[in-house]
């Protein structure tokens, strides 16, 4: 039987990814610890951060250790038309740490499912991502958005290059004065701020995405649909109370086609889960599917909620010269097995904190 009180919250969170995932069919997909170099010189992009780890091999390849492990379930995908292909993976990725600013080995979970992707994958996709949450810390939110609708909208607005930079940017800080300030220097016309500046609400419903965005053209209505119908399955669920509809979390839509969110938990001020629908990245890898899955960062959770105990120790047994090995093993099961942390010594460590002192002799456990 596993004994959670010996495991860390980010292995826990591992146990329990893990099993979540097997539940729905998905796979564990298990990968070298290095990649091809130009594998993620080519998609630098679409890393957290573009710092790798390399080396050359002995037949002068360049390698680095794996700082993503999307790319590479990509890469070694079997791309049939008309399948389906669910994966997860719990795997070591080499990157730089928020926390320490440091490059850091960092468990990290997830899980892709690459094919004819179709609206219930996508939709089964975002419920074990709000699963996946859940598992780690009832009090999660989820903010939810569609890149292909963002694109869409700012292709509407007809941006120059410096200039759709710029409004991604602003979109992404939330920045009306950023915006405002594009604006009065002339670089968009009204109906472009008009469009830009209701991208950086964040919407109750999808019924208010639809007021606000509805009606422009045939292209944007259909991404709405597309949206709607995600949103709809959200509802249907009871799950609308955990989710917000906020557009300043699309990134990059040279990757991210459809779908894309990222989740938060209480206590920690970064994203603990990212995801979406990738279908320009397969392309872009040569690929004919779509793709869409999520990744679990758990190097951010080793100290939530870790409270720090009181003592190192449940038990301190000392031991004399007179007990046997046996017997002493038999004594530590006996307390252990009750899911007691014993420690057997010669002689107390002043340094060490116990609930309980005890002494071992031939004739059995005493009071200290």
């Amino acid at each position: 039987m596993l004994n959670e009180k010996i495991l860390r919250n980010d292995e826990k969170a591992v146990y329990n990814l893990r099993s979540l995932y097997r539940r729905f069919g998905y796979s564990r997909f298990k990968m070298s610890k290095f990649e091809e170099y130009d594998l993620y010189v080519r998609n630098k992009d679409f890393l957290i951060s573009d710092c790798i780890i390399t080396f050359t091999d002995t037949n002068g390849r360049l390698l680095a250790l794996k700082p993503d492990v999307t790319l590479s379930i990509i890469k070694n995908a079997k791309d049939v038309k008309g399948q389906v292909e669910k994966l997860y993976y719990n795997e070591n990725v080499y990157r730089i740490s928020g926390d320490s600013h440091s490059f850091k080995e960092i468990t990290q979970t997830g899980l892709e499912c690459i094919g004819d992707v179709s609206i219930y994958d996508i939709c089964e996709v975002l419920y074990l991502a709000l699963k996946s949450l859940e598992s780690i810390d009832e009090n999660y939110i989820i903010d939810i958005a569609h890149a292909g609708l963002v694109s869409a909208l700012i292709n509407k607005c007809e941006l120059s290059g410096d200039i759709r930079s710029k409004v991604f940017e602003s979109i992404q800080n939330k920045s009306i004065d950023e915006i405002t300030s594009i604006f009065q220097n002339e670089l968009m016309t009204k109906f472009s701020y008009d469009i830009i500046t209701r991208l950086v609400s964040t919407y109750k419903s999808c019924d208010e995405v639809i007021n606000a965005f509805g009606g422009i053209s045939e292209d944007i209505d259909a991404q709405l649909k597309e949206f709607s119908v995600i949103c709809k399955s959200l509802s249907d669920m009871k799950l609308t109370d955990k989710v917000r509809i906020d557009f300043s979390i699309v990134n990059d839509t040279s990757y991210y086609s459809g779908l894309v969110f990222k989740g938060y938990i209480a206590g920690i001020f970064t994203s603990v889960l990212s995801g979406g629908q990738y279908d320009k990245l397969m392309k872009k890898m040569g690929k004919n599917s779509g793709a869409v899955g999520f990744a679990v960062y758990l190097d951010a959770l080793e100290r939530h909620g870790n409270e720090k105990s009181d003592y190192d120790y449940d038990f301190v047994i000392l031991k004399d010269e007179t007990c046997d090995s046996a017997q002493i093993i038999r004594t530590v099961e006996s307390l252990s097995e009750n899911g007691f942390s014993v420690i057997v010594l010669s002689q107390l460590d002043k340094n060490i904190r116990y609930k309980s002192l005890m002494k071992l002799t031939k004739n059995g456990l005493e009071g200290a």
